[in-house]
C-alpha cells in the first residue's frame, strides 16, 4: 500500500532521519475497479505495482490481472462515451482555475442520470453485436449515436 513519510517536528530537529509512515489510503477500495490505457508512462513497474496493491485483481491494464481488451475504444464506455461527454461539458464555460475545473468535473459526473447510462449500455450491446457479426473486424468510425 502507498504511504507517505512525514518528519516529526519535535524529533526532526534532534534527528532529521526520523520519519513516521502514514498510509495515503486508509483502506483498500474493495468494490472499485481501475482501468488504464497502455500509455508507457502509465505502465511503469512502480505504477503497476502500486495499482496491483491498491486494486488487487480489479485492475484492467496491459500489465494487470485483467488484460486491456483489444479495440477497447470501440467497446469501452469510458472511451466511446464518458471521456468525450464529460470533456464537452467540463470545458463549456472555459474554466480558468484548477478549482473551477474540478468543480465542473464533479458536477458533470454527478449529473449523469440512470437513463443516460441505460442508453450507453444499449449502445454497448449494439457494438458487441456488430463485433460478433463481423467476426471481430474493426468498427467503422461512426456507426452508433447516443
Amino acid at each position: 500500500m502507498a504511504s507517505q513519510q512525514t518528519k516529526l517536528p519535535h524529533l526532526g530537529e534532534a534527528n532529521p532521519q526520523v520519519y513516521v509512515e502514514t498510509p495515503l489510503h486508509p483502506e483498500k477500495l474493495t468494490e472499485l475497479w481501475f482501468q488504464q490505457d497502455g500509455a508507457t508512462c502509465h505502465t511503469a513497474r512502480d505504477i503497476i505495482d502500486l495499482l496491483k496493491d491498491t486494486f488487487d485483481d480489479r485492475l484492467i491494464s496491459n500489465f494487470g490481472p485483467v488484460n486491456w481488451p483489444p479495440r477497447s475504444c470501440d467497446l469501452t464506455p469510458l472511451d466511446y462515451f464518458l471521456c468525450g461527454y464529460v470533456k464537452s461539458l467540463v470545458y463549456a464555460d472555459k474554466p480558468q482555475t484548477l478549482d473551477h475545473l474540478e468543480d465542473n468535473i464533479r458536477r458533470v459526473i454527478a449529473d449523469i442520470r440512470p437513463q443516460m447510462l441505460e442508453k450507453v449500455i444499449e449502445n454497448w450491446t449494439s457494438r458487441l453485436d456488430y463485433i460478433r457479426a463481423s467476426r471481430g473486424s474493426p468498427m467503422p468510425e461512426i456507426i452508433f449515436k447516443m
